[in-house]
């Protein structure tokens, strides 16, 4: 039996072809099923993109965290939004941001946070933080659980 709330999504249950770019993928939504305000995290340990400058790999670990209002990211559109960044040239501010960006454009969420925890390029980590400012009250913010980058230290 169909649930005709879900008709509209394209890769949910079907083949997840991975765009060639994050410009080009698509990020599907569907209502948010509660009225309450609540926490949705997404962690994305072994995100990739390409340096603009080198071609060479950058990898970060990303997290997400948002208060939804009307809409929730449906979570595959999502992983392959995040995948379709593998050839994206980019720095890593400009990846976090874009990311931040396109959920903050799709979903006008109460609130959101994202945690870019880059791998170090040049012997320097680089962590990038966005919020979109204060969270809803009432709201529990667990912590990130991502460590300071200490090398083999």
């Amino acid at each position: 039996m169909s649930d005709t709330r879900y008709d509209k999504l394209n890769m949910l249950g079907g083949e997840g072809a991975i765009a060639a770019s994050p410009e080009e993928a698509a990020l599907e939504r569907v209502e948010n099923p509660a009225k309450a305000d609540y926490l949705v995290r997404f962690t994305c340990p072994e995100f990739t993109s390409i340096c603009p400058v080198t071609g060479q790999p950058d990898f970060a670990h990303i997290v997400i965290d948002y208060v939804p209002d009307q809409w929730i990211v449906e979570s595959k559109s999502l992983k392959l939004y995040l995948t379709s960044f593998r050839n994206h040239g980019a720095f890593h501010e400009a990846c976090t941001m874009m990311i931040a960006q396109r959920l903050i454009d799709e979903l006008s969420p109460k609130w959101l946070r994202i945690g870019g925890y880059w791998y170090p390029r040049g012997g320097i980590p680089i962590d990038i933080f966005f919020q979109t400012g204060e969270a809803p009250d009432g709201v529990w913010l667990p912590d990130q659980g991502v460590a300071p980058y200490r090398g083999r230290g």
